[in-house]
């Protein structure tokens, strides 16, 4: 999905999410993605979970009418999987930043290998 197409996802208002909806998928393993769509009210949102780790997920969502592409660690407590507070949240023009980047990373990478 571009970031046009993203950005044209923001809703006029925040609707009240169902308790279904406010925590990412638990049945991801490693190395697994899933696009899930989920309908707010009104509207239909696409987001992205990619397990990066046992405990580590990354994330693209719509939150306050603003695209975040969120990257954290999650604990599990009562049998629920809940994000902690050890992780990033970025912006789509900080995202870009970073990924305008990866050439420069990847070349740290490999000297430092």
């Amino acid at each position: 999905m571009s970031e046009h197409q993203m950005t044209n996802l923001n809703p006029t208002r925040r609707p009240r999410k169902s308790q279904s909806q406010q925590t990412p998928p638990t049945s991801l393993t490693t190395s697994s993605s899933a696009m899930v769509l989920i309908e707010l009210g009104f509207m239909m949102v696409y987001l992205v979970y990619i397990q990066l780790s046992k405990n580590r997920r990354v994330s693209v969502r719509n939150w306050n009418g603003k695209i975040w592409i969120d990257i954290r660690e999650f604990y599990v407590k009562d049998g629920k999987t809940l994000p902690g507070k050890k992780g990033i949240s970025l912006s789509v023009d900080q995202w870009n930043t970073l990924r305008n980047h990866a050439e420069d990373i990847e070349k740290a990478l490999s000297d430092l290998s």
